[in-house]
């Protein structure tokens, strides 16, 4: 298979999608929402305390940086003036994604919608292969952005004819007081809501904002604390924490797993991943075993063999998770969605596209089994 030039020309297409993201990311900029001065506009945090001395403690995410007088914290976009806690990114959106709900991906609410996603700049990890460093490693001033109230996203999203709205990209607990007013205005309106995170924000805030939320999809990037720690600065309990939070509410989630030859592709660790889900979180939750592509600082490994992530979802299966998928291969015929009890086909996709769509009222079309996602 390596050698078949179809699938040569696949790789190079998918791995080019990568690229023009990267680029539409940059040219999707707009005119900065700075003051008259060149100084940021400020809006009030939430989730902080003060401390002595003029310094606040940021308790949105697992840091819980403190913040002397002057400074930020480890996001980039959140800010000590005076002794209170600002954020710099509220309304400042630094790009839209425009697509399928698939993108995000999101497998199991409404196949085939379109969706339109925003962020921001700033993010509380470090991946070393983050495909979206273009934002995700910035402060806001080294971002063009548009100035966009979160009244005037939501009707962007309506104009287009959008069913949802996504908060993504860039990691969305980062700008959490622009997310949050538009998720409950948006609500409203009655557009979908959802959010694809890292899943490091801490529970208070986490359960706060879900009530604004009808999904999530949460990236569970590895399952040892020497991955999170090496790849991304980061910590692995906190992400289960979320995982379990998210489950406790009753909002409907699905995880991805992006699978990175030498790093997180043992088989041992794959199956106590899947094992943990199971336990934990319920045989029904969608997950996604994702191709890596070459990025950022991570340039010098190879993507990912199809027959490692063939094998992550089957390890996933024998362990009795219902709802496998394999992403970013175009084509692969576990890129689809099947009935766990008659082996049809649910959706059929290629990528980023709904071919097929055989669920009906929540069930299979074939033989009634109930199919648990949000389908209306």
């Amino acid at each position: 298979m390596r050698g078949n030039p179809l699938r040569r020309l696949v790789e190079l297409l998918v791995l080019v999608s990568f690229i023009i993201v990267g680029a539409v990311v940059v040219l999707l900029g707009m005119p900065s929402s700075e003051t008259a001065d060149g100084e940021l506009k400020l809006t009030p945090a939430r989730f902080w305390r003060e401390l002595a001395g003029n310094a606040v403690q940021c308790e949105l995410c697992f840091r819980n940086c403190t913040i002397p007088e002057g400074q930020r914290g480890y996001c980039r976009v959140r800010e000590n003036r005076g002794g209170k806690l600002y954020t710099l990114v509220y309304g400042r959106a630094a790009g839209f994604d425009l697509a399928t709900i698939e993108k995000e991906p999101m497998y199991h609410v409404l196949p085939g919608h379109q969706n339109l996603g925003v962020f921001t700049a700033g993010c509380n990890f470090r991946c070393s292969f983050c495909h979206n460093w273009h934002v995700a490693t910035k402060s806001p001033e080294e971002v063009r952005s548009l100035t966009l109230p979160p009244e005037e996203l939501v009707g962007m999203a309506l104009d287009k004819g959008c069913r949802s709205i996504s908060f993504t990209i860039n990691e969305p607990t980062v700008f959490y007081e622009y997310m949050y007013d538009t998720a409950a205005i948006a609500r409203e309106k009655g557009l979908i809501t959802l959010f694809h995170t890292n899943g490091a924000i801490n529970r208070e805030p986490l359960r706060e904002l879900l009530r604004h939320m009808d999904a999530v999809c949460v990236d569970l990037k590895g399952f040892t604390g020497q991955f999170f720690r090496k790849t991304s600065f980061s910590q692995l309990e906190p992400v289960l924490e979320t995982l379990k939070t998210v489950k406790e509410s009753g909002v409907w989630f699905e995880i991805v797993n992006l699978v990175i030859p030498t790093l997180n592709d043992d088989p041992t660790q794959t199956r106590e991943m899947c094992r943990w889900i199971k336990e934990n979180l319920g045989e029904h939750v969608p997950v996604h075993f994702n191709r890596f592509f070459p990025a950022y600082r991570l340039t010098r490994v190879p993507p990912t063999p199809i027959e490692t992530l063939e094998r992550a979802r089957q390890i996933a299966i024998e362990e009795g998770l219902r709802y496998v998928t394999i992403g970013n291969v175009p084509g692969h015929e576990f890129n689809s969605t099947y009935c766990p009890e008659c082996n049809n086909t649910l959706v059929k996709r290629v990528h980023f596209s709904v071919l097929e769509n055989n669920i009906e009222g929540g069930t299979c079309r074939y033989c009634g089994h109930r199919i648990p996602g949000v389908w209306n």
